[in-house]
């Protein structure tokens, strides 16, 4: 299939669809930037169909899934079938961008998304979370690919001033840790798409043994939700050639660093001596 002519053919395909998955071309021909951000779970609710459909839709346009779905339409998009002009990352930045101007859209984008977190976020959810955190045995920071990294940061930033913090990096470590959680402990998953298949699985293995469930993402509606007591949103759009954008990052960076404050002033005394002792800990590392 030609990158650039995804659009045309779908609609070549329409006479051959079904009555439901017409319902999804018809979606997407209409809303082709906002299909390209939504996880299959949106895209059916948006088409008003059920998953399956989309991924029937998927197949009739002889892609392998839904996530190859995406980045077809990501290139099309990019490409100008869906819109004049060659657009880069999401849409903002484009090609004939001098520096200047590149760099000054990119940094709108980064504060705009740290504005569009911080309006997701619900103090009476992080109140229920920080107290969950604060009574916890421990409490494990979950993450695969660059989620994996903001898992180690917050366990960074935590491990200053709490001894219950820990991150596993290996998958199979992970998936092993979740299976022995106990109904004391907080497991903390982070996932832009929530639905990556491996922090889905440790989610529904934290989910069973009873730890309490925080899932970080970008979609209310998604695998990972189904699996967690409570989800706090990033305000991130990121498109399927943009994994580990660095606006998905920051928004992720933001919410971590909220809890992480709060935590802090909740357990003051305490995790000011361990700060203390901590940063003392590493004097004799520094020049």
């Amino acid at each position: 299939m030609a990158q650039n002519n995804f659009i045309v053919q779908i609609q070549m395909m329409y006479p051959h669809l079904t009555k439901a998955e017409k319902k999804v071309a018809d979606y997407v021909l209409s809303n082709p930037k906002e299909s390209l951000y939504m996880s299959i779970t949106d895209l059916a609710a948006g088409c008003e169909v059920g998953e399956t459909t989309v991924f029937r839709f998927c197949k009739s346009m002889k892609l392998k899934g839904y996530q190859e779905f995406r980045i077809q339409l990501s290139l099309c998009v990019q490409d100008g079938t869906e819109k004049k002009g060659q657009e880069m990352l999401n849409g903002n930045i484009g090609m004939d961008d001098s520096f200047s101007v590149m760099s000054r859209k990119l940094l709108n984008s980064n504060i705009g998304v740290l504005t569009e977190t911080h309006t997701l976020l619900e103090e009476e959810k992080m109140e229920i979370l920080l107290e969950k955190m604060i009574d916890a045995k421990r409490i494990f920071f979950f993450g695969m690919g660059t989620s994996q990294v903001m898992a180690m940061m917050a366990m960074n930033k935590f491990l200053r001033i709490s001894n219950k913090v820990y991150c596993f990096t290996d998958s199979h470590m992970q998936t092993m840790m979740a299976s022995t959680l106990q109904k004391d402990d907080v497991a903390i998953v982070i996932s832009y798409s929530g639905s990556t298949k491996d922090s889905v699985l440790v989610a529904k293995l934290a989910k069973q043994n009873q730890a309490y469930v925080a899932g970080i993402t970008r979609f209310q509606k998604s695998p990972l939700v189904d699996y967690t007591d409570m989800v706090l949103l990033c305000g991130a759009n990121e498109g399927p050639l943009q994994g580990g954008s660095t606006t998905a990052v920051i928004s992720q960076m933001f919410i971590i660093e909220v809890l992480y404050i709060e935590f802090y002033r909740k357990t003051f005394d305490g995790s000011f001596k361990n700060n203390q002792k901590t940063s003392q800990s590493i004097t004799d590392k520094m020049y």
